[in-house]
């Protein structure tokens, strides 16, 4: 046998403890002795890697049975095999206790050595194997946990991966969008910004050639002289734009009346000019970041005076409704209505890209900034801007804005 193998004997007399050991002597087990319960659980609180426990059943203080409940209360100790050894051979009711508190067997007195030694050798062996068992389960186990958690960790990684390509996917659009305003952007380059410095160029050359005549002159200073405030107004929208795509969002609770009123002073100029009335409901206060608001108050209505009737007063109206749809963000709708001459709906979308006009700048100031201006600041406050129009019938631009601001 293994030396390894540990055997508890636990009797209360010397010479029995003594008779046990010398019988299993040959079988070269590693041999525990206690003379009582109490010793034999305060062995067991020391070690608890025993094969098998041999346990007289008559002990003072406290017997075999007593000592045996309180072994398998512990949880370590409750898969040693205990074999009770007694001197009565027909008290069935002590048979049954013995089997109830957990013993495997009975091994009666005087002992038979030979009876003792196969016994012992079998519940031995057959603790190995069941410890061996117990073993392999709990590395069974251990790798069934690691098989989870890996599958855990692939699983995380694709998700991983997946939001990873969500995000590629987003940045892909954002640099498909960014793409298509450098685009317009190049287009304005090419286009709008040489067509002042054609001009500049012309009239530079009808000066010299024509330096004799001062009426000439001052009408081609003149010209040159709008053709530089044109570029210079792209230039200008062009770095507002940009300055748009980087700002933060320093979000205050503001009042929109006062916005609003502040947009309408600065507009004072046009819009006596024109003879416009500008009507303003009450309305909210909600978190925005007070300058971009204006600004999108101020070119709304800079747009409605600019693209008014010929012949008609511009007339403005703004007002607020508050959205309450259950499956959406609490939101304020603010309108912007005009009486100007409308747009076809086929354009609806197109007015709020950047730098894309409707009328040439002879017919109608502007760069066709504005508006895309106005969506990126929406973009800014989580909102929205749409527009309803029909052609000789004014146009309403609605914004969006959430009451609240994560």
């Amino acid at each position: 046998m293994n030396n390894a193998v540990k055997i508890l004997i636990v009797d209360d007399r010397p010479d029995n403890l003594l008779s046990i050991e010398t019988i299993l002597e040959k079988e070269h087990y590693h041999i525990v002795k206690a003379a009582s319960g109490r010793a034999a659980l305060k062995a067991l609180l020391q070690e608890t890697d025993f094969s098998l426990i041999l346990m007289d059943v008559q002990m003072p203080d406290m017997n075999g049975f007593e000592t045996a409940a309180l072994i398998y209360q512990r949880e370590k100790l409750k898969n040693i095999p205990i074999i009770f050894i007694t001197a009565h051979t027909h008290e069935e009711e002590a048979v049954y206790k013995g089997y109830n508190v957990g013993a495997v067997d009975f091994i009666h007195k005087p002992l038979n050595p030979q009876l003792l030694r196969i016994k012992v050798g079998l519940f031995v062996e057959l603790y190995q194997k069941t410890h061996s068992l117990r073993e392999q389960e709990k590395n069974l186990l251990q790798a069934n946990a690691l098989l989870q958690r890996e599958i855990r960790e692939r699983e995380a990684s694709e998700m991983k991966v997946l939001e990873l390509n969500r995000q590629l996917h987003r940045s892909n659009v954002h640099l498909k969008k960014v793409n298509e305003e450098l685009d317009r952007f190049a287009y304005v380059a090419s286009h709008d910004l040489q067509e002042p410095l054609r001009k500049i160029r012309v009239f530079t050359d009808m000066i010299n050639k024509n330096s004799g005549n001062p009426q000439e002159l001052e009408r081609y200073i003149s010209k040159i002289g709008e053709a530089a405030q044109r570029m210079q107004q792209l230039v200008d929208d062009l770095l507002r734009f940009s300055r748009h795509s980087t700002q933060g969002r320093d979000y205050v609770n503001a009042d929109l009346n006062e916005i609003v009123k502040e947009a309408v002073s600065e507009l004072e100029i046009p819009i006596q000019t024109n003879q416009a009335s500008i009507h303003v409901d009450p309305l909210p206060c909600i978190p925005v970041i007070p300058t971009m608001i204006r600004q999108v108050f101020n070119n709304l209505i800079s747009n409605a005076i600019k693209f008014r009737k010929k012949n008609v007063m511009p007339v403005v109206h703004i007002y607020a409704r508050k959205s309450d749809e259950p499956e959406t963000m609490p939101m304020y709708q603010i309108f912007v209505a005009d009486n100007g001459i409308g747009i076809d709906n086929r354009y609806l979308e197109d007015i709020f890209a950047v730098f894309k006009r409707l009328h040439s700048y002879h017919e109608i100031e502007g760069t066709g900034i504005g508006l895309s201006i106005c969506k990126k600041i929406m973009e800014h406050h989580n909102g929205t801007i749409t527009a309803t129009s029909e052609v000789d019938h004014g146009t309403t631009f609605i914004i969006g804005i959430p009451e609240k601001q994560s």
